[in-house]
Order: structure tokens, then sequence, then C-alpha cells
């Protein structure tokens, strides 16, 4: 059988969809401004448009080869705030400057006020629509606790490992939900464990298991651990996290999950992190979301084929190394399409 392929969550917005899409919003010296936070929309007069986006990047991604096609998150503003907003606890009016990145740019964030409680589901709504466009199985990705709390501003819990356990437990409930509206792919996202190793060690992997807590066993449980998105495409010396910690973090979270998603072609890995998956299967990033050079069909082989002398073939499968909305849909077709091609060769 040929190597599996999925993506990883984002995909490129059409101009249609009515709410701003955060990878196009570059920041300035005074940060970002308010209004992306104030930027969503449940209002049931845009759901034709919120469809027809989500079934055109499904389309696409099928088009392309993808075996396990994501929604595309075309709903979301952002992947975080989307989830936040249903939770009881996060005030979207009063929001909060903060320095993030070390120093790297301010922000206006959401705060927590209040006890991080579970609200209302809608992930389940999300992945009922999007599956009707398909006969593959629809991934559907969520922010893990770690991640949320780098991207809000804490005034109430002031201890970060009861803050994720509250969070942990508000998404247990959306994951059960997810898990119950019939999907069998979810993925948290937790890129915020290789910028702050020893907070995912002190807390945060026990975090990530209360989200997970009671999934039925026919769910692939999915982690997804990149190394930071750069402001815009073509950056070539954004910040990211050391792409070394991969090897503990790995260690750590083998075994203990059923996936485990990585970048790969921006920064590649010496080979012997591979061992390290000795029982989780590796989502191996082979296109660079980062760049809008093509990676070429060989280019491509020739690394999968370098993993496959570590991981035999049905522990791994193929895809970009992050979110893909900072490509144009045209870039996105050509890497997905070049990187299934690969992976059907191998």
């Amino acid at each position: 059988m040929p190597i599996k392929t999925t993506c990883i969550g984002a995909f490129p917005k059409p101009d249609y969809v009515p709410i701003k899409d955060w990878f196009k919003v570059i920041p300035t010296d005074a940060g970002y401004n308010a209004d992306v936070i104030d930027n969503w929309s449940d209002d049931p007069k845009h759901e034709p448009l919120f469809a027809r986006a989500t079934q055109a990047a499904i389309q696409t991604q099928v088009d392309c080869g993808i075996d396990i096609p994501t929604d595309g998150e075309q709903r979301r503003e952002n992947y975080v705030h989307y989830q936040c907003r249903y939770m009881q606890g996060f005030d979207f009016e009063k929001l909060e400057r903060r320095v993030l990145r070390n120093g790297a740019y301010e922000s206006d964030l959401p705060a927590v006020r209040s006890q991080i409680i579970a609200g209302k589901s809608v992930l389940g709504r999300d992945y009922k629509q999007a599956q009707g466009f398909t006969d593959r199985p629809v991934k559907i990705t969520m922010p893990g606790p770690m991640t949320i709390i780098g991207t809000v501003a804490d005034c109430y819990y002031n201890d970060d490992k009861k803050l994720a356990f509250d969070l942990a437990d508000a998404l247990n409930r959306e994951a059960l939900a997810l898990a119950a509206a019939g999907c069998v792919h979810i993925q948290v996202d937790e890129p915020l464990f290789a910028r702050k190793p020893d907070d995912a060690h002190a807390f945060g992997i026990e975090a990530l298991e209360r989200v997970f807590h009671n999934m039925p066993d026919h769910v692939e449980r999915t982690v997804h651990m990149c190394c930071g998105y750069p402001n815009h495409i073509d950056e070539p010396d954004y910040p990211k996290a050391d792409h070394r910690i991969y090897h503990d973090l790995v260690a750590a979270l083998d075994g203990r999950i059923d996936a485990l998603s990585i970048e790969d072609c921006h920064c590649q890995s010496d080979l012997s992190l591979f061992e390290k998956f000795s029982k989780t299967t590796a989502i191996v990033g082979f296109v660079d979301i980062a760049v809008s050079q093509i990676e070429s069909i060989e280019q491509i082989t020739a690394r999968m084929r370098e993993v496959l002398t570590v991981l035999p073939a049905e522990r791994l499968i193929a895809a970009p190394d992050c979110g893909l909305g900072h490509l144009t849909l045209e870039q996105t077709r050509i890497k997905l399409t070049n990187m299934c091609k690969a992976a059907a060769m191998v």
C-alpha cells in the first residue's frame, strides 16, 4: 500500500468567506488591531458561504490525492479563539494587551475572567457538514490547553497548570461530542510544547491526556506539534522553536497517543528522531508551508525513502509541515499534488 496522506488543518480561504483570515493580517509595531479579535460569525445567513468554502477546500484536497482531508477551518477566524468563544470564562469584549513570542510583537488578546467551563459544542456540527462532502474520513482539529494559554490573557487563575486542566476538561467535552458525531480522526494542536518543553513535561502532557479521556478506541487520537508560523510567506528568519526538542518530546509522547504530527521539510530532523516512534504513527511534514518555492516530486520522494529506512510504511503518514493558510490556492494544489504523487510512488 502507498503511504497515506493528510493535511494538518488550515487551508486558504476564499474571498467570499465572511470573516477576516488571520493568516492575511500583518502585525505592525503596535501589534494586531483589536478588530482582528472581534472577527467571527455565527449568523445563520452566512452558513451557505461557510458550506461552500468547506466543500471547496475538501474537494481540492481530494483532487490532489489526500486520503484524510480536513475541513480547512473555513469558518474559523483562527483555530484557537474560535474554540474559546464557545467556552464559559472568556471575555472577548474587553481585550488585554500582551507581549508575545519573546517580545516579537504585541497583541490585544481575549481574557480569562472566570473559571473555564465547557459551553456549546460546535465541532460536531462542523464535522457533519464537512463529512457530507466526501466519502473519505474527515479530520477535525482543536487547540490544546497549552496553546490556548499562549494566545489568551489569564486574568483569573494565575496558575497555568490549573488553567490547563480546566481547559482540558472543557476540550474533552468537545472531543467526546465530536467522536459521538462520527469523527474518527481528532487532532489536538500543541505547538506550545516545542516552545515551552518544561511546561509540556510539568503539566502539558497530562492535560493532553485529559483532552482524550474516555475517547472510544476506534478514534485516532492525533497531536500536531510544529515549531511556529511566520508572519507572512517567504520570511526566511522568522522565530521558531528549536526543532531538536522533538527528540525529547517524541520520546515522552510515544505510545500515549495514536499519531504525532511534526514538521520536517522546513528543518529536517536527524533520522534518529524516527527511531523514537516505536508505537505512535509519525505524521511527517514533506512540504514547507512557509515558502512559495515548490518541492519537486523527486525531492519529496527522496526524503520519504530516507524516513522509511527507519519507520515501516504503515506507521508513516505524509503531510505538509503545518496549516496551509499562508499559501495561495494554486501553490497549495501543486505542493499537495506533488506530495501525494511521491507517496504513491514510494
